[in-house]
């Protein structure tokens, strides 16, 4: 038989325990969030630096399976799937959406004007029309600025031109389709080429898997170098770019490091997993019930100088000693 006082002291307990919900987590709710990536769906095996968006989501209490449940949707680098995909993403009224990469962010900003919108990834979203401005978002999206694209992309073409002095002519593969640039990047990387007189040759991707053409075309272009922007879809096949850089004994610029993980010769860009893991915590902040239009668009600051001397060695290039000291990283 139990006292009056231990029971009551019981029951007590038992409400604590009932009532106080997972990492401020609502009891029973389950969070509805949609996922729109231009890229194409992670690889098992592969490094995907948007893993480090779900562990975050999950350190901040929202499990999959549990009290969230995703809806993804990738356009494998066919840009024009991605209007129908994102309308696709609002027609099941989520209670956020995520998106990665310019193009993703401008479709579904086309879709909905109510459903908040959290950018992971983004190279200047008011110039691409999906936010008033950076301090005051406006409407219904916040999220992060990948890359400031201007002085970024000036910033590593400079960086390109030390490491070999006598580059005359530059190979540009811009993330997105002829069809559907997607950004802004273009014209920020023909003026930079400008600036540091260097004759520039875009290329498009049509086929994120097959960079056999795009290289061919190099090769004839007689490009002494290759920059290639951002992308989940390029991103994927890393292993195959580096590869036949390599192969035609092209030296490579990328926005990733994983590009160089993988055996590009440099890399100046953000923590990719990182800048993820913050998105999280704005997509956090956001179904905790703070306005999008009320939360600034963040810019990282720190920028990572990744360089490979081994696919420097292979191709015969010697880096500067003063740019590997302000190397962030010397992969040997």
């Amino acid at each position: 038989m139990i006292d009056r006082r231990r029971f009551v002291a019981i029951t007590a307990a038992s409400a604590v325990l009932v009532t106080v919900p997972t990492k401020g987590q609502p009891t029973g709710k389950v969070w509805r969030i949609g996922f729109l990536s231009t890229g194409s769906p992670p690889t098992p095996g592969t490094p995907d630096p948007a893993d480090a968006l779900w562990q975050r989501l999950r350190e901040l209490g929202y499990v999959e399976g549990q009290n969230l449940a995703v809806e993804r949707r990738f356009a494998e680098g066919k840009f024009d799937r991605l209007p129908e995909l994102a309308a696709e993403v609002v027609r099941l009224q989520p209670d956020l959406i995520i998106t990665r990469a310019s193009g993703a962010n401008m479709a579904a900003k086309r879709a909905t004007g109510t459903i908040p919108i959290v950018m992971a990834s983004s190279q200047d979203p008011v110039r691409e029309g999906v936010i008033a401005s950076l301090a005051r978002p406006g409407g219904n999206v916040t999220g992060m600025m990948f890359a400031h694209a201007a002085g970024t992309v000036a910033k590593r073409l400079q960086l390109l031109k030390e490491a070999i002095p006598r580059l005359e002519r530059l190979a540009f593969v811009p993330g997105g389709n002829v069809l559907v640039p997607g950004s802004v990047t273009v014209k920020d990387t023909e003026d930079a080429a400008k600036a540091v007189g260097l004759e520039l040759q875009t290329h498009w991707v049509q086929d994120p898997s097959n960079w056999s053409e795009p290289f061919a075309a190099m090769v004839a272009g007689r490009a002494g170098a290759v920059f290639v922007t951002e992308s989940p879809s390029y991103i994927r096949h890393a292993k195959h770019i580096a590869d036949l850089a390599l192969e035609n004994r092209v030296p490579t610029m990328f926005g990733a490091r994983e590009h160089v993980e993988a055996g590009g010769l440099m890399s100046y860009g953000l923590n990719l997993p990182a800048v993820f893991r913050r998105a999280a915590e704005l997509v956090d902040k956001v179904l905790k019930g703070t306005k999008p239009a009320d939360i600034p668009v963040e810019q990282p600051t720190k920028y990572e100088l990744v360089i490979n001397l081994k696919t420097a060695k292979v191709l015969g290039i010697t880096i500067p000693p003063s740019l590997l000291a302000r190397a962030d990283e010397v992969i040997q």
